[in-house]
């Protein structure tokens, strides 16, 4: 374990949710809740505001709505996150080549490694530096955690929230640690929790004091020597700059379950564009093609034909899919559907195009979908076909999700409050504007258009020669746990 706390985790607060009622003043001290809104969705965010209620990430959005009926429910803008996310790691990379992202609004940094800090003292500056870059540059807060180790800053960050830093000192990792719960170890999910538990441990103290032949036996080999380690407070885990990813896909799940042979093939098609756009957008190429369909008894299937070579081609990974889905049995219905590549590479063997039947048709792609409508996770999206029977109540959701971004000739940008009975409801506000006035359009009102997301800092700080002068070593240790709250 390391001397010094220079290992720093940054987990934004809160982070759609803070998003959404940065760019929406009507929304601000408000509960928000961000995930898909249909009957299937699931809370991909929650403001700390609708966290009082009981709401929290993963849970079902029907329950969501029972706990905060008068929250404002809106749709993901993956496009806003991302450009706010690629604000944050751009600081974060001044600080150090060795940053590693764990998601759009979480990420380790290696201070040590870039010659920002390295000392507790230097730590603790630069992490209050970086709190104030991110909210001068996105007017959001992040949580800062600083340890010796990727495992302690995270519990770190954790322990700092909402908007605060809290730093580790070395030698006091297992007093730290001792009365935490087992869950709060990487590694530890409900299945393992539970056997620990009923072996009469349930804080990592117990697992401390346990011993690792104990460990080893309940949970075999390297997870019981790996939670012993980490139960005395040590982990060895380098920061990664570079996280190759291993396979690209995109799932979809549907309000209600699809009977539909042929929709459901559409569905499967659709789904393979979209996943050949975001293998394309990522420079890679795949060689393996794998069907998710999960139907309406909950049992889960996976198929998988692997190619000659690595492709990127769309007709490709369609006729994949297609194939595959021919073997499975979607009788009685199906609720979710997925499709990926995998086994990816760098290039794309060309020969591959001669796999799509017939001539090349010189097809584009569709534009990218982002997710939002009815998401199981961040991969899942919104449906951007048009499937048969479509209600014009599902077309108006579908065009207009709510909290998405319009503009309207006369009045301005807005975001969407709801749409139905062939109407759309605006609030038309920006970040940096007081609340604004609401108002209602035809869902094809001429002058109404979807827009854009507004940035959320006008004028942000400009921070390109940051830091100009990294701060000083300087005798004399801050006090175990040092830590740092608004």
């Amino acid at each position: 374990m390391r001397a010094a706390p220079t290992i720093l985790h940054l987990d934004m607060d809160a982070f759609y949710a803070s998003a959404e009622q940065a760019a929406k003043p009507s929304l601000r001290g408000k509960p928000v809740v961000v995930g898909g809104l249909g009957p299937r969705g699931v809370v991909a965010t929650a403001s700390y505001e609708a966290r009082r209620f009981g709401v929290h990430s993963a849970m079902p959005m029907a329950q969501a709505r029972r706990l905060a009926p008068n929250a404002a429910y809106l749709v993901p803008r993956f496009t806003l996150y991302r450009t706010v996310s690629d604000q944050v790691m751009e600081l974060l990379g001044r600080l150090s080549p060795l940053v590693e992202p764990l998601s759009l609004d979480e990420a380790f940094v290696d201070l040590e490694a870039g010659g920002t800090a390295d000392d507790t003292a230097s730590a603790m500056e630069i992490g209050e530096q970086l709190r104030e870059a991110i909210e001068a540059v996105t007017g959001l807060s992040g949580s800062v955690g600083l340890a010796g180790s990727k495992m302690l800053a995270k519990i770190a960050s954790e322990e700092a929230k909402p908007n605060g830093i809290l730093l580790i000192e070395p030698g006091t990792e297992r007093a730290l640690l001792a009365p935490m719960p087992v869950r709060t170890l990487p590694g530890v999910g409900p299945a393992t929790a539970d056997h620990l538990r009923r072996a009469g441990m349930t804080t990592i103290s117990d697992l401390a004091e346990a011993g690792e032949a104990e460990l080893v036996r309940l949970l075999g080999k390297a997870h019981g020597s790996s939670l012993h380690r980490m139960a005395s407070g040590y982990d060895d885990r380098p920061v990664v700059a570079e996280r190759d990813a291993k396979s690209v896909s995109v799932e979809d799940t549907f309000d209600t379950d699809l009977h539909d042979r042929v929709r459901v093939r559409t569905e499967v098609e659709r789904l393979a564009d979209r996943c050949v756009h975001r293998l394309r957008a990522a420079g890679r190429s795949g060689r393996t093609v794998v069907l998710k369909v999960r139907r309406y008894d909950f049992s889960t299937l996976t198929r998988s034909e692997t190619l000659r070579g690595p492709t990127d081609d769309p007709r490709v990974v369609r006729e994949a899919a297609a194939r595959l889905l021919e073997a499975v049995d979607t009788t009685g219905g199906v609720r979710l559907l997925g499709v990926g590549v995998t086994g990816l590479a760098d290039f794309t063997q060309e020969d591959l195009f001669a796999q799509a039947a017939g001539e090349r048709l010189g097809a584009e792609l569709p534009e990218a979908v982002e997710p939002g409508a009815h998401p199981v996770a961040d991969e899942a999206g919104p449906q951007d076909g048009e499937p048969a029977q479509e209600t014009a109540e599902q077309l108006a959701a579908r065009r207009w999700p709510a909290g998405h971004d319009v503009r309207h000739d006369t009045y301005g940008h807005g975001w969407v409050q709801g749409s139905g009975v062939g109407r759309v409801t605006v609030r038309f506000e920006e970040p940096e504007s007081e609340p604004g006035r609401v108002r209602t359009f035809r869902i094809d009102d001429p002058e109404l258009q979807p827009a854009d997301p507004l940035p959320l800092v006008r004028n942000p700080v400009d921070y390109s020669s940051w830091p100009a002068s990294l701060p000083k070593s300087r005798s004399g240790a801050l006090s175990p746990g040092t830590e740092s709250r608004p």
